[in-house]
């Protein structure tokens, strides 16, 4: 978990975890069938990061490093940016080539990563 501060991503995640659970999530781990995980830093990439790992192959939300061999794809964000690409406000491949995300593992993986996967915020 990250290091005593509350990250604005915890929230998404517990959302996500919800999403998951529901017929429009079951749906979207047949459709995608990949494992992530999400490395999300306060300020700094690589430093105080909570690691996350969204298994869309059984449709859960964990806070650690995926345990079940490699994840598909690895992706570091600070806490802002995250949330910025999670909900829609800032398109993934900008954010990539800004520098404010960072992918290891298989790119095609990376590319189903997108806004669509996270629910809609009732209120963030």
């Amino acid at each position: 978990m990250s290091a005593n501060q509350e990250l604005k991503s915890d929230a998404l995640m517990e959302q996500m975890k919800q999403h998951l659970a529901s017929d429009a999530g079951k749906q979207l781990t047949k459709k995608i069938n990949l494992v992530y995980q999400i490395n999300i830093a306060p300020k700094k990439l690589g430093f105080n990061e909570a690691v996350y790992t969204v298994d869309l192959k059984k449709g859960e939300v964990t806070i650690g490093p995926y345990e079940g061999g490699k994840p598909d794809a690895t992706f570091s964000f600070k806490d802002d940016d995250f949330v910025k690409v999670a909900l829609g406000k800032m398109n993934p491949q900008i954010a990539f080539m800004r520098g404010a995300m960072k992918i290891k593992g298989s790119l095609s993986a990376a590319q189903k990563f997108t806004p669509d996967i996270f629910p809609k915020p009732s209120k963030m």
